[in-house]
């Protein structure tokens, strides 16, 4: 039976809100599972495996879909439950699929990540891995990380920044503070990695990047397989983050839905930065994701205060050449109208920059839980308040019907919002994750002056070729 959608329009004509405390249930979620967040963040750790301690399905779920993203060969191993399992605990299946991989694969680090089904037993991971080690004895075992990511709370991107954060606090030590930074960027494609460290490297800075799935879920041809793939932060580096002298924080929402707040194990969830500052003193620099001319240059200008050394001139002129641009496309894109989805942090820099530009963003939508979009989008498009309708708890189904009744020029997220843009003849954008019918969804660009170019000249491009199509005469001229 079908969840009815709220149409209350107190707030704004042909306005959808949620019913007060959430929907009892959604129709094509505009989020996905925290222990698939966990494992992408679990990937960019160097010679980490992650384990699904949970049922099978969830680990066999959660491989198609980074498969299908990525379009690289994926391992998420899984302690496979069974009714027994179920009833008695998992521990036995825990302790047998932690020695399956260190069989297959002699990983360097293990994560694991929860499921809603090992969390509603009551299942203590930590207790299993502590209980292994003691089995082992002097055997020499791989690091273990331990995520609580229950998926009926939450979202991906919950889970991704619970797995960071409990990397962190299970091996960042102190000391003396070093010159590196840390940067944690959030949930981005490889290629916004690829861009970020090559900044850092052009201002000289010595930086730990968490996590950096840059290699490990965008390989180069390999001649022979290799079950796990080169690339990753090191374990080693991680230790090192308690030293480091500053770090930054891309996102300002980050894990803060429903998994934040929780006690679990006697740690208060937390994002890692913050971790990092309240055990050992590093300074946290939390900035939004670098779209857009206003929030690159709050990047840049963060990179110049820690390195003490002025942008490099090739970014200068990234930067004169994306405002010209700016200029040249203003007049197609100005006052169009655009409904962007996804993960929060995406959308409120999606929004940021899309209202730079001239475009109005008439729907931010969101599946994540934080109940913080609004607030968020409202700090940094102030002179739109009341026009930018922000909301937490929607999924699909409400946003083709808010879609219905507003009209919108442009769709702006991931590729399952495909089908509204194909139902009501909208075009749309493929950016964010997942994007599974298209080749490259790994490699588009949102970060850096050079990665705004390029979503500058998709959306300008896309509007003046839906007009081109649907115009009665054609036009081969602008």
């Amino acid at each position: 039976m079908e969840t009815p959608i709220s149409k209350d329009k107190s707030t704004h004509p042909g306005s959808f809100s949620p019913p007060a405390g959430g929907l009892g249930g959604a129709i094509n979620s505009c989020k996905l599972c925290a222990p698939l967040g966990a494992s992408i963040a679990f990937k960019g750790i160097r010679g980490c495996v992650p384990i699904i301690h949970g049922g099978q399905g969830c680990a066999t779920y959660i491989r198609r879909y980074l498969i299908s993203h990525y379009k690289e060969p994926v391992d998420i191993a899984s302690s496979n439950f069974s009714e027994e399992a179920t009833i008695f605990g998992g521990g036995a299946n825990c302790h047998a699929a932690i020695t399956n991989v260190i069989s297959q694969y002699q990983p360097e680090v293990i994560g694991m990540a929860t499921t809603c089904l090992s969390e509603t037993i009551g299942d203590d991971v930590k207790q299993y891995i502590h209980t292994y080690k003691e089995l082992a004895g002097d055997k020499k075992l791989p690091h273990f990380i331990a995520a609580s990511t229950p998926s009926y709370q939450g979202s991906h991107i919950d889970g991704f920044h619970e797995a960071i954060s409990a990397t962190v606090k299970s091996i960042a030590e102190g000391g003396e503070k070093g010159k590196h930074i840390n940067i944690f960027p959030g949930f981005v494609s490889t290629e916004d990695l690829r861009q970020l460290k090559t900044i850092l490297a052009d201002f000289g800075i010595e930086y730990i990047m968490l996590p950096d799935y840059s290699e490990t879920l965008d390989n180069p041809m390999w001649e022979t397989y290799k079950r796990i793939p080169e690339g990753g932060t090191p374990i080693e580096l991680v230790k090192k983050c308690g030293s480091a002298c500053a770090s930054i924080e891309m996102g300002t929402i980050l894990n803060t839905g429903s998994l934040s707040g929780r006690v679990k194990n006697n740690h208060l969830s937390t994002t890692a930065a913050e971790y990092l500052k309240d055990q050992f003193g590093v300074e946290n620099h939390r900035i939004p994701m670098p779209t857009g001319v206003d929030m690159n240059d709050l990047f840049f200008e963060t990179l110049t205060k820690l390195s003490g050394k002025p942008v490099p001139e090739k970014y200068v002129k990234e930067r004169g050449r994306l405002i010209d641009s700016y200029a040249d496309g203003h007049k197609y894109v100005f006052g169009k109208r655009a409904v962007v989805f996804g993960e929060e942090d995406f959308v409120v820099a999606m929004t940021i920059f899309l209202n730079e530009i001239g475009v109005d963003v008439v729907l931010a939508a969101t599946g994540g839980e934080s109940g913080k979009l609004n607030e968020e989008i409202r700090k940094y498009c102030p002179e739109k308040e009341g026009i930018i309708q922000a909301k937490n708890g929607y999924d699909f189904e409400m946003i083709r019907e808010w879609c219905i009744e507003n009209k919108a020029d442009i769709l702006i997220g991931n590729s399952k919002g495909y089908y509204i843009a194909r139902k009501l003849n909208i075009p749309i954008i493929r950016c964010g994750f997942p994007i599974h019918d298209r080749i490259g969804g790994q490699r588009i660009k949102h970060v850096g002056y050079t990665g705004t170019q390029e979503l500058f000249d998709q959306v300008v491009n896309t509007l003046i070729s839906y007009k081109q199509d649907h115009s009665e005469v054609g036009y081969k001229y602008m």
